[in-house]
């Protein structure tokens, strides 16, 4: 998997965006694809990310905690640094090929809209190695913010391909072999069961409605994650990174 994000593929990569949080900030400035703008910080904010500053030989404003909470609102959790900077592009669904050798799998959104849901989701797809993530065009919240805080550094090493029709990229993914794994609490068949050979493209539906019928009736299987009758399905960004443990688990060396 590419550790940078390739900035040669989208037109969004001029956006203006914001991104708050030391370690959304920190990971940003570690990444020389992502432009500085400006640069806010507190002492502390500044003296936490100081080899990141050092190493681009940044220019940081001082900022005052007040300051950032009136432009941000006082219920962001800014922690003191602020990074004016451009959006990365996203990706092709071409771009994702399995390369030789490899047995990649990558993590589709269908229209899941809470930022810190997508952002968890970015942290387990980051940790557990995923290609990339595909989301829809409407219904996606931004990359930067909130979402960029909640993935914790995940948005600068997971490629993000933006797609205006799931279904056509579904079918583009399995042109490129890859095997698509919808996530529902109302089937039978669990998950953690199944042997899988092939890339895999996770498919996880909104947060209140799941996945959509034309997605699910897209998928090559739709499978759950078993769980105690007590609670029988799981917040979207937790059911994404039990189901990215499971396929990693079944083939640790693969991906």
């Amino acid at each position: 998997m590419r550790s940078k994000r390739d900035r040669s593929q989208s037109s969004d990569a001029g956006l203006k965006v914001k991104i708050w949080g030391i370690h959304a900030v920190d990971a940003a400035l570690r990444n020389p694809n992502r432009p500085v703008h400006r640069l806010r910080l507190t002492d502390n904010a500044r003296n936490r990310m100081k080899d990141a500053i050092d190493a681009r030989k940044l220019t940081v404003e001082q900022a005052n905690p007040k300051d950032l909470d009136i432009e941000l609102g006082r219920d962001t959790v800014h922690q003191g640094a602020l990074l004016e900077t451009s959006a990365l592009p996203d990706v092709n669904i071409e771009d994702l090929a399995p390369e030789p050798g490899q047995i990649p799998f990558v993590v589709v959104l269908d229209q899941v809209t809470d930022p810190h849901n997508v952002g968890a989701i970015l942290r387990s797809a980051a940790a557990f190695g995923a290609r990339a993530v595909v989301m829809t065009a409407r219904n996606s919240p931004p990359l930067d913010g909130s979402l960029a805080k909640a993935a914790s550094g995940g948005l600068e090493l997971v490629p993000v391909a933006i797609v205006t029709n799931l279904a056509r990229a579904m079918e583009q993914l399995a042109e490129l072999g890859y095997f698509r794994i919808g996530l529902a609490s109302d089937c039978e068949n669990a998950l953690e069961k199944q042997r899988i050979t092939t890339p895999v493209a996770l498919m996880l539906g909104a947060e209140d409605t799941g996945l959509r019928r034309l997605t699910r009736e897209n998928c090559d299987i739709v499978c759950k994650i078993t769980t105690s009758s007590a609670l029988a399905s799981l917040n979207v960004s937790n059911a994404a990174a039990v189901a990215m443990h499971a396929l990693v688990g079944q083939r640790p060396h693969s991906f």
